[in-house]
Parts: structure tokens; C-alpha cells; sequence
């Protein structure tokens, strides 16, 4: 792994050497301070950190944590300018699917030796999946969003159409036909917000057997393009460009942004992440009757790909056991569902998720828990090279297809053969 070097000379302190590595480093009287760069962006989400942090310093005073505010927008870039310049935080905040590259470079520590027994067991193995690399663990798994359908409650009870639930959820079939049903008159059964169709593409696919990248005998990835793969794109098409059930307009969107179309009455369903819940409490109308359902199930069920929330410890920081000392306090059972409550997400350890307030049918919370099972790691999580294939390849060819622009031959087109040429550059 790489590791940076300090450039000091004899009469430099230990202590000082430290100082200049990564995070703070130990005090003269020997007092440690690390860094914790979090991504909270949510006032409630915020504000539980902090606390955290708070109740962590009062406990542990030879061992300081500094709370240091990141933002999602900017992290991957942010996070490469301080590995590569040997400032960065010593705990550090991101999401599985933007921690690949980081780990093979050598940016990330590999906890395997330093989560605790308690910690380790506590979260399902399929959410380790997500921060492995290479038998690496380089990042502990915290909090995770599945995908569901916020509907208009009042809208589908007066049209008759069967209400699904995470033991009888629709089909991606039935999903189409019923949408079609729902619009007409300027409105729309369903608003596809698709500002970022990658993510949303590749972990609803999961549900139809959908995996496009597949690991080969010798570790490399190849992309196919199978008949699942086509399920959830080929539905979302023919839903704008066929049926006209889904609205043209919300492809560009953002989550947020079909909001006031979903509180006008314009659109009766809106596919979100399950945090997306705390901006409709906080903005719908008053009298505005909505709720949350299950993603359509296809041939492999309700299985769904998550990038989950996740902690890392810097490979430079001089003090890795205190990291990981931290963020086992974070992420002890009543802290992590404080954390998930502050997110309106989902804690990923087994002992949090049966915290009775998690299982409220209020606001949704009883659906999210029950697809928790079901949440497990895309193949896409682990490939290096994946967010330059996101970006320059796949974003723009399912932007494409999504708005009629291509068709499902040309799509297929380059996500592999355009695909395969990028990973190639990254597997020589």
C-alpha cells in the first residue's frame, strides 16, 4: 500500500511527525485528535453527529475527535486532493460505489484486522460485500436507502388498482400496465426522475436477474448485456415513449425537483430513494394523503443493489486503532438507529433494524425495514474504472435511450463495446 512520506529531520518530535501526516496527530501532552469528515447534510442528520461526537469527546478525553463538514457534491475530488497532498481526515464519510478506486490506490486502510468481533458480526454480510476489495474491508457499511415508490394514497385507492405490498409487490409488467392505467388528461402514472439514470438502472435491475458486469476466472470485468438487463430500462422507455404513462420532462430531474408535480397531482407515483420521505413530510400540502411502496420484483424478487453510507480510516493516519475505536462507538445498535433516524435511512446492523421506531407504519418506515433483506451489493460496486464508464458512458447513452434519442440496439452498444474499452485501460 502506498503510504506518504513525512520529510523530517532528527530533532523533530515523534509527536510533530505525526502532526504532519495525516489528521492532527497527538498533542505535546500526548492527547490525540482526529479528524471525522462527515457528509450529514440534513439539519436533523447534522445535528446527530454532532451530538455524537459531543457524548464521544466528554467520554474519551485523551482521544479528540473534530468534526469536519464535507459535502456530497464535491467529496470524490475533494478526497483525491487531500490523499494525494497527505491532508486527509482520518475518518472519513462516503459511499461504497466512490471508495474502489481509493482502495486499490492505496488511500483507505484495510480494517479487516481492526473491526471489532461486535461490529463485524452485527452486519449481514452482504453489506460487507459492498466495501470489499480485492479481501480487503475498506469501509464499514452504516446506513442504506432502498429504492420504493412514493405514491399518492388517495389517487391509486380511487382507481381500483391493486395496492402492492413487500410480500406482493407488483411485477415490472404489471408496474407498466398499471401506470398506463393511471394517466391520461395531462397526468402521468408515474415521474421518472432520472438526472443520474446509472445507479437507478443498475440496482432495480438486480430484481430481473440484471448484472452487466460480470467477474471473470482471472479477476477481470467483463460487461454483457443479458436479457434481465434489459427489463428495467426497457420498461422506463416504453413508459415515456410508448405508453406516455411516465412524463418526458422529469428525465432530467433530480429527486427533489418532481416533488411539487407529485404534491400538485400531476404524477402519481414518483420512484425514490427512501430518504426522499423526510422532504415530503416537511414540504406536502397540508391534507396531502401519500405512501410509500415496494419497487417492482422480477425475476430474482424484491432484490435490489445499494451503495450503502460508509466509514473509512485514511491508510496515513498514524492512529487507525483509535479510528476504529470511534467509529465503533458511532456505530453502536442506539447510535446507529439515532444515525438512520437523522437520514431517514436504514441502519445496515441487525441489532438496530429491530428498533420498534423503525418499524412504525408512519411515514413508511415498516416497507423500508421489510426490503432490507433484500438489499445487497452491485456487481459495479468493486470495478475499478466504474465511475469513469458512469460518467462518460453510461449516463449519457441511458439519458439517450430513456428520451427516444437511441434505440435499445444502440444502447446496448455502448454500454458494452464503449464499456469494455474503458475498463480495459483499468484491468491491463
Amino acid at each position: 500500500m502506498r503510504r506518504l512520506k513525512c520529510l523530517a529531520t532528527a530533532a523533530v518530535s515523534l509527536a510533530l511527525l505525526l502532526t504532519g501526516c495525516t489528521g492532527e496527530g497527538s498533542d505535546k501532552d500526548g492527547k490525540i485528535t482526529l479528524q471525522f469528515q462527515s457528509l450529514a447534510w440534513q439539519a436533523e442528520s447534522v445535528k446527530v453527529n454532532k451530538e455524537l461526537v459531543d457524548e464521544w469527546n466528554a467520554a474519551h478525553p485523551d482521544i479528540q475527535v473534530k468534526y469536519i463538514q464535507g459535502s456530497w457534491d464535491s467529496v470524490h475530488d475533494q478526497l483525491l486532493t487531500s490523499f494525494e497532498g497527505g491532508e486527509a481526515p482520518d475518518i472519513i464519510h462516503d459511499a461504497s460505489d466512490d471508495l474502489a478506486d481509493f482502495a486499490y490506490g492505496g488511500y483507505l486502510a484495510d480494517l479487516t484486522e481492526l473491526i471489532p468481533a461486535r461490529l463485524k458480526s452485527d452486519i449481514p454480510q452482504n453489506s460487507w460485500d459492498t466495501t470489499t476489495f480485492d479481501e480487503g474491508v475498506y469501509g464499514v457499511p452504516f446506513l442504506q436507502e432502498p429504492r420504493v415508490i412514493m405514491a399518492n394514497a388517495k389517487w391509486l385507492e380511487e382507481s381500483g388498482v391493486r395496492i402492492p405490498t413487500p410480500d406482493k409487490p407488483w411485477t415490472w409488467e404489471e408496474f407498466r400496465t398499471i401506470t398506463k392505467e393511471l394517466s391520461g388528461d395531462g397526468k402521468y402514472g408515474v415521474a421518472w426522475p432520472l438526472k443520474d439514470p446509472v445507479s437507478a438502472t443498475l440496482n432495480l435491475s438486480l430484481s430481473a436477474g440484471g448484472r452487466l458486469f460480470h467477474r471473470e476466472a482471472d479477476g477481470k470485468v467483463d460487461i454483457r448485456f443479458q436479457e434481465g438487463d434489459g427489463v428495467v430500462p426497457g420498461t422506463i422507455h416504453d413508459q415515456v415513449n410508448t405508453d406516455h404513462s411516465a412524463s418526458s420532462t422529469t428525465l432530467g430531474m433530480g429527486g427533489s425537483d418532481t416533488l411539487p408535480g407529485f404534491f400538485g397531482g400531476k404524477y402519481a407515483m414518483v420512484p425514490l430513494g427512501f430518504s426522499y420521505r423526510q422532504q415530503i413530510v416537511q414540504q406536502a400540502p397540508d391534507g396531502f394523503e401519500w405512501q410509500v411502496l415496494p419497487a417492482p420484483a422480477g425475476a430474482d424478487g424484491l432484490t435490489q443493489g445499494v451503495s450503502p453510507q460508509t466509514l473509512s480510516v485514511s491508510e496515513d493516519t498514524a492512529h487507525k486503532k483509535e479510528a476504529m475505536e470511534f467509529i465503533d462507538f458511532l456505530l453502536q445498535p442506539d447510535n446507529m438507529v439515532r444515525l438512520a433516524q437523522g437520514d431517514w435511512m436504514l441502519p445496515t446492523g441487525t441489532e438496530a433494524l429491530k428498533a420498534p421506531a423503525l418499524h412504525a407504519e408512519k411515514d413508511g418506515w415498516a416497507t423500508g425495514t421489510a426490503l432490507a433483506a433484500h438489499l445487497t451489493s452491485a456487481p459495479a460496486q468493486s470495478v475499478r474504472g466504474y465511475p469513469e464508464w458512469k460518467d462518460k458512458v453510461a449516463t449519457p447513452a441511458l439519458q439517450e435511450y430513456y428520451s427516444g434519442a437511441i434505440d435499445a440496439d444502440e444502447l446496448e452498444k455502448r454500454l458494452v463495446k464503449d464499456g469494455n474499452l474503458v475498463l480495459r485501460r483499468y484491468q491491463r
